[in-house]
C-alpha cells in the first residue's frame, strides 16, 4: 500500500498515466466496449466507471487548455445527451477534481479516438454508452493543475493555477 495512492490503481495503470504527457488521452471503457481489440494497451480495472474514474482522477490531472478534457461516448440518435453513467461521472469528477467541460463523440468516432489513445481502461461497467476519454493536463512548479483563465470574448488565454 501506498500513501496518497487508491488501492485500486495498479502498477501497470500507474506506470501510464505517469508516463502520459501534455494532451495524451486515456479511455474509461463500459464492459461491452472492445478495448483488448482496438491496439491501445489495456487495463482492468474490476469496478464501475466511475470507481475507476475516481482512481484514475485522484492522480490524472486534466487538459484546462482544450476546449473538453473530458469526453462521452453519445448514444445512437442522442447526440449532446448525457446518459446515465455520464451525469454519475460528472458528479463524481467535481467531487474528486472540480468542474470541467465536456463534450460528446459520436459512437462511431468514439471507437477511432479511442485507437489513439495511450490507453484504454476496461471497466465492468454494465450501462450503455458509459464510455468516456480523458486529456491529461499540466502541473504547475508548486504541483498544482494548471487552467487557463477564459473570459467571454478574450482572445488568448492568461494562466492560472487551480489550487
Amino acid at each position: 500500500m501506498l500513501i496518497g495512492i487508491d488501492p485500486l490503481l495498479p502498477g501497470e495503470l500507474l506506470a501510464i498515466l505517469r508516463e502520459m504527457g501534455h494532451g495524451d488521452t486515456i479511455a474509461l471503457v463500459d464492459a461491452n466496449f472492445p478495448a483488448f481489440h482496438l491496439g491501445p494497451p489495456a487495463v482492468r480495472l474490476d469496478q464501475d466507471l466511475v470507481r475507476a474514474g475516481r482512481a484514475v482522477l485522484s492522480v490524472l490531472p486534466l487538459d484546462g487548455f482544450v476546449e473538453a478534457p473530458v469526453r462521452f461516448m453519445e448514444a445512437d440518435g442522442e447526440p449532446g445527451r448525457l446518459q446515465p453513467a455520464h451525469t454519475d461521472f460528472v458528479r463524481m469528477m467535481e467531487e474528486v477534481a472540480g468542474t470541467w467541460p465536456t463534450s460528446g463523440i459520436e459512437r462511431f468516432r468514439f471507437y477511432e479516438t479511442a485507437r489513439e489513445c495511450v490507453a484504454i481502461v476496461a471497466t465492468l461497467e454494465r450501462r450503455p454508452w458509459a464510455n468516456v476519454i480523458l486529456t491529461k493536463g499540466v502541473l504547475d512548479p508548486e504541483g498544482r493543475v494548471w487552467r487557463p483563465e477564459r473570459k467571454p470574448g478574450a482572445v488568448g488565454a492568461k494562466a492560472r493555477r487551480r489550487g
